[in-house]
């Protein structure tokens, strides 16, 4: 073992003690031997103890645990603290200036445990009020987060695709003579993407990149903004077959390729040549779509127009960042007809959850800015937290005041598939539930979510008149995009919900849209593709 590698054990140690709370004189005094053997400028292996000992900065206790990782590569003193560890907090140690006392803060106050949980807590604005925190603190830590994760070689679809499209018009604008075509995961708008592809018709030099700012420049790797890119070169006639291979699945791939494909610049010519209806790259998943091709009978797609109201939406009342009028002033701004306030529920003692009084006072400032915008519409809505029973936190007499309740799951997640099922059905069940939100609780990168029976919950929703929420932030993206098409087919309503806690986080809505992409959604089995009219004509036809 290295001089290095065994000062990072202790600098670790010390980390790690001062994150428990141990004597602060003990861990200084591992931090210390960190300092000292990083400049040792010879290695230790072969030296007693004793000798070890003799080493200034280097004492009796400290001598002992280099001759213990020498001999064995292991500390028990250091096993002992990171068994004490979720691994999620242990990585976190490793964020640039998030100290253990700041890491100490999240996981005893918030109970979070890894960094996807983390990041999804800044942007929910979790951290605010934490000691030592604040709305500057948060928003750097949040920044320091993407990078950390993007580092490890995956990136959400919404983190990626601007620095893809920006790389993109980049190259267009300096290569005019070429073709550059976005392919791979990216096209195909999966929720998580390892790495820019782009589809070029003429050699480009890469040499020439590097004065691109933003490109990094490795041995036989191009890196742009954090993420690696990948060219695929192929000549001009070409681009349309490659643009269908490189887009697709390899199931969708290689069944395709059965129909014996033609070469075309243009990706609808070759559909057309085979007498197939265009499939868009997104649903380049399974031969399903080929089927469905062949008779075409594609449905058209929902797009981010088709949205006219802006559903599941948290203010200052709980964990939001802005009021309720910034709220329905930026839906205006934006063209949208409706916004559904929707902060959290007393139970939600993390996000400031709203008790009774907060409730019924929130739902009179509505009244009066329902009065001062009379084009647009605010509606009341609460997300009411699923409690351990399945039952909702509020009593009848207060859940009967809302226009719609969205109910979802945001504690007790460590559950067996059994349970969570009876939880999640029994709130279904509960006739004020009117959509059910982000139904396995997953966060992407951080959080598997608890296990669910997709096909029983979906069943359970046709069965009480529930919608389910796409929460489009990209962070959760739940419903997951593979569910959308048996929801369809039982005649469940999905709704495309940004869970907005900012005037910024409503366009997430597009997002959310890529994912209903993905799974086949249309406008017909949106709720919130309603006009005005309609959603309130929906709210009062099926109010229970």
């Amino acid at each position: 073992m290295t001089n290095k590698e065994l000062a990072s054990k202790f600098n670790l140690l010390g980390k790690i003690m001062e994150l428990h709370g141990e004597n602060q004189f003990k861990t200084k005094s591992y931090t210390n031997a960190y300092l000292t053997l990083r400049k040792l400028p010879d290695e230790l292996d072969g030296k007693t103890e004793a000798e070890l000992n003799e080493i200034p900065g280097i004492g009796k206790a400290i001598a002992a645990k280099i001759r213990e990782l020498l001999d064995t590569g292991e500390m028990a003193t250091l096993n002992k603290y990171l068994e004490l560890t979720p691994e999620g907090i242990r990585e976190m140690l490793d964020i640039r200036g998030f100290g253990a006392k700041k890491i100490l803060t999240i996981w005893k106050e918030l109970g979070i445990e890894t960094i996807g949980e983390l990041h999804y807590a800044c942007t929910e604005n979790r951290l605010v009020e934490l000691k030592g925190f604040g709305l500057k603190t948060q928003a750097q830590l949040q920044e320091q987060l993407e990078y950390f994760m993007e580092s490890r070689g995956y990136s959400l679809y919404a983190y990626i695709k601007p620095d893809a499209d920006e790389l993109l018009n980049i190259l267009r604008k300096r290569y005019m003579d070429n073709t550059f075509i976005l392919v791979g995961e990216i096209a195909r708008k999966l929720p998580v993407v390892s790495n820019i592809e782009i589809l070029t018709d003429k050699k480009v030099d890469k040499i020439s990149f590097h004065d691109i700012e933003g490109i990094e420049l490795e041995k036989n790797k191009i890196k742009y903004s954090g993420h690696s890119v990948l060219f695929h070169q192929v000549e001009e006639e070409e681009l349309g077959l490659q643009n269908i291979i490189l887009s697709s699945s390899d199931g969708f791939r290689d069944a395709f390729l059965e129909f014996g494909p033609e070469n075309a610049i243009e990706e609808e010519a070759i559909f057309d040549a085979l007498d197939l209806a265009f499939i868009p790259s997104e649903l380049r998943e399974d031969e399903y779509w080929l089927t469905r091709a062949q008779d075409y009978s594609i449905p058209e797609l929902i797009v981010e127009k088709d949205i006219k109201g802006v559903v599941h939406n948290h203010s200052t009342y709980s964990d939001g960042l802005n009021t309720v009028e910034e709220m329905a002033k930026e839906c205006i701004k934006l063209g949208y007809d409706y916004l559904v306030m929707s902060d959290h529920s007393k139970s939600a003692f993390y996000a400031n959850g709203l008790k009774e009084n907060d409730v019924f006072h929130q739902q009179e400032l509505i009244d009066g800015l329902n009065v001062k915008y009379p084009d647009f519409k605010i509606f009341k809505s609460i997300e009411s937290d699923i409690l351990s029973d399945g039952s909702l936190d509020y009593e009848e007499d207060v859940l009967k005041t809302f226009d719609l309740v969205i109910a979802s799951i945001h504690s007790n997640l460590k559950m067996e598939e059994e349970k969570a099922n009876i939880r999640l059905i029994k709130a279904i069940e509960n006739p004020y539930t009117r959509i059910l939100g982000h139904p396995t609780g997953r966060l992407l990168l951080a959080r598997k979510g608890y296990p669910i029976d997709h096909k029983k919950i979906i069943d359970a929703c046709a069965a009480n008149d529930v919608v389910i929420e796409l929460n489009a932030n990209p962070v959760r993206l739940d419903l997951d995009w593979e569910w959308i098409s048996y929801a369809i087919e039982r005649g469940v309503m999905i709704s495309i919900n940004p869970d907005a806690h900012s005037t910024k986080g409503i366009k997430d809505i597009k997002w959310g849209v890529a994912a209903a992409r993905k799974g086949g959604l249309t406008k017909e089995s949106c709720l919130n593709t309603k006009s005005l009219v309609e959603f309130e004509r929906w709210i009062q036809s099926k109010r229970r």
